[in-house]
């Protein structure tokens, strides 16, 4: 006869429910490892679908070499059940992108600039072409939200706490020339939910370049716009190479736009510039904790 080790009843029913807990708990984490795995390639296929769609146009299907649409966005998390904030999308590159990927699952609001008689002159052109382009295809644009963005005095891009990922451009440097970087990074903080996240691809300086240099060139240093967006209460999470151009030497008598797309030296050296391409970019990821 085989003797079992004695144990009490209830203290039978204790050791069996510890087994079945540590069971589940496995069967549990394999389901959300599972779900997490699941996620990511629907994520994907929506961005490779935007990207290669007919509505975007060829010139801005050739800037994707230095732009890298896909890679950045995937650094940054976005899926397709996202809110998504982005901060002065311009003519709407990245909007071509960002609107089809949320339409039917996600939120996008667009904070564009804000428009007065203190304005700089492109401002309203610019809007006016954004609203045209939206409004020419409302399959893709019906949903987009427009806001209107100028810390500190418009800084309600969305709802406060809503968005699960602000999103910015090459913008940083505008907002410190105009002194406006602080509030900027603040409202950022405002829209994002706890968790949520921060992307900020901008044009990068060397180490140690002073402020004023900064302004003038359009180069940010990356210590800058960390140290910026911590001040805001984020916490650095992160950043990538995808965005880097090791043949711009920063140098260039017109600052940032000498490069392509803005050739501000017009035919004066234009392929040697050509040659290097965009600017070399920092691509960095901040969390509200």
């Amino acid at each position: 006869m085989r003797i079992l080790h004695p144990l009490s009843r209830s203290g039978s029913m204790k050791a069996i429910v510890a087994v079945l807990c540590v069971v589940a708990g496995a069967l549990t984490a394999g389901c959300v490892h599972d779900a997490a795995v699941s996620i990511a390639p629907a994520a994907s296929q929506a961005l490779e679908r935007a990207i290669a769609g007919a509505h975007r146009s060829e010139a801005n299907r050739l800037r994707d070499a230095h732009r890298h649409p896909r890679e950045t966005l995937e650094f940054f998390g976005l899926r397709p059940d996202m809110t998504v904030v982005e901060i002065w999308p311009g003519a709407g590159w990245y909007t071509e992108i960002l609107a089809p990927v949320l339409r039917e699952r996600g939120k996008y609001y667009a904070a564009h600039f804000h428009v007065d008689e203190k304005s700089p002159r492109y401002m309203g052109p610019s809007l006016q072409g954004f609203r045209k382009k939206l409004a020419g295809e409302p399959h893709l644009y019906d949903k987009v939200v427009i806001t209107a963005f100028n810390a500190p005095a418009q800084s309600a891009v969305a709802p406060p706490g809503s968005a699960d990922l602000v999103l910015t451009f090459r913008n940083v440097h505008n907002w410190t020339a105009a002194r406006n970087d602080e509030a900027s990074f603040r409202a950022f903080h405002d829209a994002l939910r706890p968790g949520g996240v921060l992307g900020v691809v901008e044009h990068r300086a060397q180490m140690g370049t002073p402020l004023e240099q900064m302004i003038k060139t359009g180069y940010m240093t990356e210590a800058y716009v960390i140290a910026l967006a911590e001040k805001a209460g984020f916490r650095f999470a992160g950043k990538s190479e995808v965005n880097a151009n090791p043949r711009d030497t920063k140098d260039h008598p017109r600052g940032v736009w000498t490069l392509p797309p803005t050739y501000r030296l017009g035919d004066q050296d234009r392929e040697k510039y050509r040659a290097i391409g965009e600017s070399d970019r920092m691509t960095l990821k901040f969390i509200k904790p």
